[in-house]
C-alpha cells in the first residue's frame, strides 16, 4: 500500500496523538485534525474545526458514555466536545490505532476508551497498545494479542497523553513494518 494514499484522522492532542501526526509525516501520510473553536492543540495541520451543528452530529447521551466505559462523565461541555469529536475521526478512519491501557473490565482507560467504543459500534478493526504490558492487541469479541499493520487507506490515530517511550516505539514499528 502506498502511504502517500493514506489519510491519519486525529485529535492533534500531545502525547500519542501528536507522535502519530509526527510519524505519518516522515511516511508522508496525510493528516487531518478534527477539533472545536477553542480546543488546545499540539498539531495544527489539515485542521477541520467543527462548528456546533457538526459536533452534534457525534453528540451522545454523557449517561449513556458513562455506562458504556463503566466511568463517570460529568455533564461539561468539554468532555462533551471531545467525545463529539472522537465520534467525527471514528467516523473518518476505517481502522482504528489507539495508545492506551486496557482495563479488566476491557474498555481502555480516558477519553481514548471513547475512541475504542465508537470502534466497537461502528465495527471497525480495532487495534489497541497497552502501555503496561508493552503489547498490541486486537479486538475479536475479546482483547487478542497482535502485531498489527496499516492495511486501509483512512486510519484514526488516538491515544494518552501520557506516551510512554515503548508508546512512541510501537508507533513507529506500526508505520515501519506496514510502510516498508
Amino acid at each position: 500500500m502506498d502511504p502517500k494514499n493514506c489519510t491519519l484522522y486525529s485529535g492533534g492532542l500531545k502525547g500519542a496523538e501528536s507522535v502519530f501526526g509526527e510519524t505519518a509525516d516522515k511516511y508522508e501520510v496525510k493528516e487531518t485534525i478534527y477539533t472545536f473553536e477553542g480546543h488546545k492543540l499540539s498539531r495544527e495541520k489539515n485542521l477541520i474545526v467543527l462548528s456546533e451543528d457538526e459536533l452534534e452530529r457525534g453528540d451522545i447521551s454523557m449517561e449513556l458514555a458513562s455506562r458504556m466505559m463503566n466511568r463517570t462523565y460529568y455533564e461539561t461541555e468539554k468532555i462533551r466536545k471531545v467525545l463529539q469529536t472522537i465520534f467525527h475521526m471514528v467516523n473518518s478512519g476505517h481502522q482504528v490505532f489507539v495508545i492506551g491501557s486496557i482495563q479488566e473490565d476491557d474498555s481502555v482507560k480516558g477519553g481514548t476508551g471513547w475512541a475504542v467504543q465508537l470502534a466497537k459500534i461502528f465495527n471497525r478493526p480495532l487495534h489497541v497498545f497497552d502501555q503496561p504490558s508493552e503489547k498490541w492487541f486486537t479486538w475479536k469479541d475479546g482483547w487478542v494479542e497482535d502485531q498489527p499493520r496499516i492495511k486501509y487507506e483512512t486510519f484514526v490515530g488516538s491515544g494518552t497523553r501520557y506516551l510512554s517511550d515503548a508508546g512512541r516505539q510501537a508507533i513507529e514499528k506500526l508505520f515501519a513494518d506496514s510502510f516498508a
